[in-house]
């Protein structure tokens, strides 16, 4: 199979899709592996580890995409890649469809297989290419919390996890998956009076013999969230729905009744975002405030450390590409009922049903 990998074009987004190691795994089995000039770069991976690798270097974006039979991609492509997308052609990327009408819409009509890394699910429910970038961006989403709350950047201008004689900061994590575990851990590891709530009162019930003494759980309910709100020094919102929006758990009334500097992070923005008042930022420009309250609602935090996210999504991603690419997508799913779950689009044709039902599109069972 012929694969491309483009160079990443979504504002600030510095991974790329495949290590040199990845590469030189494809060309060992017979694959031709087409490599945007500088794509690796800013990850830390020169042109010469791709070409050392057994790849081909192509100069743009629009030579990539001509030739690949398979593209692999990290973020979903955005307007000025939507024309090169053509009939026929496999996408293996996030695609985030539930969050963007715009995106699903031109993926229909360009006629491509769409397979989704966030909906490629294992029979236990995991989601394995979800998993490392979830890693990282719950580790970062305390970090980066950390950093706002400092009073120069806007916050209330605390120290996570205080000093002798001055409590530590509150964080209020809500969502307990990968998630919200890491993020849990990271501001537990600094120190803060964590609170971590979810539904699932047998994860919570994990959770709380596993944490340190300094991180508590909550069952998630608007009233207990609306309670914590009020005390938040730090709130990240990490609920997912594979597939599909995510729901709305602070809502705009709720700002007011927070204090002005509290640090929102919405790391479920690409799926919509699970704050009322949410919309995405970009690593130039990551954060705003609404009613005195900072929100921080970055599409692509893994972005900003990309030799350590591309590493970790190459580890995840490379099984399930080898198996495309020397299957052919068709037995491949046919074969393994994880990627068949990551199709999306098809051929002009929604067969994930949660972005069917976003969008009020006609949702047809891959099966047909």
């Amino acid at each position: 199979m012929i694969i491309g990998i483009p160079k990443e074009i979504k504002n600030n987004e510095n991974r790329v899709a495949l290590t040199p190691a990845g590469a030189q795994e494809l060309t060992k089995r017979g694959h031709r592996v087409y490599v945007q000039a500088s794509a690796g770069a800013n990850s830390g991976f020169p042109d010469e580890a791709y070409v050392a690798a057994g790849a081909e270097l192509l100069p743009t974006i629009e030579e990539v995409y001509a030739r690949a039979e398979m593209i692999i991609k990290v973020k979903e492509p955005i307007a000025p890649e939507y024309k090169l997308v053509r009939p026929g052609q496999l996408l293996f990327t996030y695609f985030h469809f539930a969050s963007s009408e715009p995106l699903t819409r031109a993926m229909i009509e360009s006629g491509a297989i769409c397979c989704a890394y966030e909906t490629v699910e294992r029979p236990d429910r995991s989601l394995p290419l979800l998993v490392p970038m979830s890693e990282v961006a719950g580790r970062m989403a305390t970090q980066e919390g950390a950093y706002y709350l400092e009073r120069p950047r806007g916050g209330k201008g605390k120290l996570l996890g205080g000093v002798p004689g001055v409590k530590p900061a509150r964080v209020l994590v809500i969502g307990a998956g990968v998630v919200g575990t890491a993020a849990a851990r990271m501001a537990a590891g600094a120190g803060a009076d964590v609170t971590i709530c979810d539904i699932s009162l047998k994860r919570l019930a994990y959770l709380a013999d596993v944490m340190p003494s300094n991180v508590k759980t909550l069952m998630s309910s608007e009233y207990n969230i609306r309670e914590e709100l009020r005390t938040a020094d730090l709130v990240i919102g990490s609920v997912l729905i594979p597939g599909a929006k995510a729901p709305k758990l602070v809502t705009c009334d709720m700002l007011r009744e927070m204090q002005p500097g509290t640090v929102l992070v919405d790391v479920a923005i690409d799926q919509g975002g699970c704050f009322e008042s949410s919309h995405p930022t970009t690593h130039e420009e990551p954060v705003y405030h609404v009613d005195g309250i900072l929100h921080y609602c970055v599409a692509n935090i893994p972005g900003a450390v990309p030799y350590t996210s591309t590493l970790a999504l190459t580890n995840a991603t490379l099984p399930y590409a080898l198996q495309l690419a020397d299957k052919g997508w068709r037995q491949a799913c046919r074969e393994n009922r994880e990627l068949a779950l990551g199709l999306n689009v098809v051929e002009g044709k929604v067969v994930y049903r949660p972005v069917a039902e976003a969008w009020g599109l006609p949702y047809e069972p891959i099966e047909l």
